[in-house]
C-alpha cells in the first residue's frame, strides 16, 4: 500500500507490521543525468521489492534529501547535514511505527546516506521504536547481475550502473547526447587517494563535470536487469526483517 495514494481509512486497515520508507539525494549526476537520480532509483527499487515480496507492505514517502555536501559545487545539489538527516529518518520511522508499523526497511539511493543511515536504523531498534535496518541498493547487486554491462562497469557516480536505472526507469530525462562530456571530465575513481587516506572531501576536487566513471556504457536494457536483482534482494530481506525473532534482543 502506497500512503501518498491511501486514505486514512485505508491506512488503518493494513493488516501488517512491515514498511518500506525510500530515502535518496537530490545532487548531481554529471551533465547528462538528473538531479533526481537517487531519490528516483530508491522509489522504484522500493516498489519493485514490494511488488516481488509475497506478503503486504506499508509504502511510505520518498525523503528526496539526503547527506551530499560533497556535491555542493554543482547547481542545484541540495544536502541535509547528517544530525538532520538522521533525525529525519528517526522521525519518519517513529511515525510509522505509532501507527502499527514497527518493521522498517529504509531503502537507499545515495552513498552518502550510508553511515549515518546504519547509525539511526540501530539507534531505533535499540531504543526499541521500530526494528529499522537500511538496505542500500547498489551493494545488494553488482555488474554481474546485469548482462548488458561490461565487466569493468563500476558503481562510480553518475556512471554506468546509475545512468542504466535511471534510462530504463526515466529514460527522456537523461541526455545521451552528454555522455562523452560526461566521461572525458569525470573521473576513474572516487577520489585523491594516499597512503591509504582520501584527500578529496568535494567531488570538484577531482571530477570537473561531477561524474567517476563512464554512462555511455549504460543501457536501458542493463537497467531493467539491475532494477530486477534489487528487487529480488530486496523481497528477500524484507521477508527475514517480517519473521526475525526480537524477543531477546528488543
Amino acid at each position: 500500500m502506497q500512503l501518498t495514494e491511501a486514505t486514512w481509512p485505508d491506512a488503518a486497515s493494513a493488516e501488517t507490521d512491515l514498511a518500506v520508507l525510500p530515502v535518496g539525494s537530490t545532487e548531481q549526476h554529471g551533465p547528462h543525468a538528473p538531479l533526481g537520480t537517487d531519490h528516483l532509483a530508491a522509489a522504484a527499487v522500493a516498489e519493485a521489492g514490494v511488488a516481488a515480496y509475497d506478503g503486504d507492505v506499508v509504502v511510505a514517502p520518498t525523503l528526496p534529501v539526503g547527506v551530499a555536501e560533497e556535491h555542493r559545487h554543482f547547481a542545484g545539489t541540495l544536502w541535509l547535514g547528517e544530525d538532520t538527516f538522521r533525525a529525519a529518518v528517526s522521525e519518519t520511522v517513529a511515525s510509522l511505527a505509532h501507527h502499527g508499523w514497527d518493521r522498517v526497511v529504509v531503502v537507499n539511493g545515495h552513498g552518502g546516506n550510508t553511515a549515518p543511515l546504519r547509525e539511526a536504523c540501530a539507534r531505533l531498534s535499540r531504543d526499541g521504536d521500530a526494528y529499522t535496518v537500511p538496505f542500500t541498493w547498489f551493494d545488494a547487486v553488482d555488474a554481474d547481475d546485469a548482462d548488458a554491462l561490461p565487466d569493468d562497469a563500476g558503481m562510480g557516480h553518475g556512471g554506468a550502473v546509475e545512468t542504466s536505472l535511471i534510462r530504463h526507469l526515466h529514460a527522456h530525462l537523461v541526455d545521451e547526447g552528454k555522455f562523452e562530456d560526461a566521461s572525458e571530465n569525470g573521473a576513474s575513481g572516487w577520489g585523491e587517494w594516499q597512503s591509504g587516506t582520501n584527500l578529496a572531501y568535494d567531488t570538484a576536487e577531482f571530477s570537473d563535470s561531477g561524474v567517476v566513471g563512464d554512462p555511455g556504457q549504460s543501457s536501458a536494457e542493463a537497467g531493467a536487469q539491475l532494477l530486477d536483482a534489487a528487487a529480488a534482494s530486496l523481497a528477500e530481506l524484507l521477508a527475514a526483517v517480517e519473521h526475525r525473532d526480537r524477543s531477546e534482543t528488543a
